[in-house]
């Protein structure tokens, strides 16, 4: 895969997987310790090595709030983001020269020493440098959110990116309820609403009950529209 050169005001597709495909998120904490750095690493400045959050929750659905927002200087727009057991997936905005580049260093370094030292094992947890493609223009960005929002389907229906969707009552449930996305605060779910910036898809379709609507328009041969950004 040729190396994508990053540009400021452009989108980003972005994804990594665990090394041998294992899995990089083995509880709630860990989670939540992700989705944390995804705030606290959006950031020029430099951030504290080791962030203590593993009784707390930032403001997420069914729990306190003990998260505070603070003034940043972002490096990335996190426009949506997906965790699977053994992968994510983001899309970024990049806003500074070389952000997407440091947010990514800075997450992925971060990450994998607290999940290290939390699960005492060494060595790399991540496969490799995290993989990355542009999104050329509105409606690749809009087919990959949806893309990115529906990946929790895989623990239900496996093989429903090539077949499509069978029971769309059960998945819609599921994606509605399933905190480790960015998915519910598109749908006016509060769940994580201070990583993402949701102005600009909110804007395309109109509203929340829209992109929602979107999202369950999915169908198997969509998948060929996007074959090409999806990295996996």
């Amino acid at each position: 895969m040729r190396k994508t050169i990053f540009a400021n005001n452009e989108y980003y597709h972005i994804y990594n997987r665990g090394v041998d495909k294992r899995k990089v998120f083995l509880d709630r904490n860990d989670y939540i310790r992700f989705i944390h750095n995804l705030y606290e690493f959006n950031d020029q400045k430099r951030a504290p090595e080791f962030v203590r959050i593993a009784n707390h929750n930032i403001g997420g659905v069914g729990g306190s709030t003990s998260h505070i927002e603070k003034p940043r200087e972002k490096l990335v727009e996190v426009i949506c983001f997906c965790q699977m057991p053994n992968h994510f997936h983001l899309i970024l905005k990049q806003l500074i020269e070389d952000g997407v580049s440091r947010f990514m260093h800075k997450l992925g370094t971060g990450y994998t020493m607290a999940f290290n030292i939390k699960h005492k094992r060494s060595g790399s947890l991540f496969q490799g440098r995290f993989k990355s493609v542009h999104i050329e223009n509105e409606t690749y960005l809009t087919h990959l959110s949806r893309y990115t929002h529906l990946n929790p389907t895989e623990l239900i229906e496996p093989g429903w990116k090539e077949v499509g969707i069978k029971n769309w009552e059960e998945i819609n449930e599921s994606l509605e309820n399933y905190r480790w996305s960015s998915y519910p605060d598109y749908i006016g779910r509060k769940n994580f609403p201070s990583i993402t910036d949701r102005e600009l898809l909110l804007s395309i379709f109109g509203n929340e009950q829209e992109y929602k609507k979107f999202v369950k328009q999915w169908i198997a041969k969509d998948l060929a529209n996007i074959e090409d950004l999806i990295l996996e």
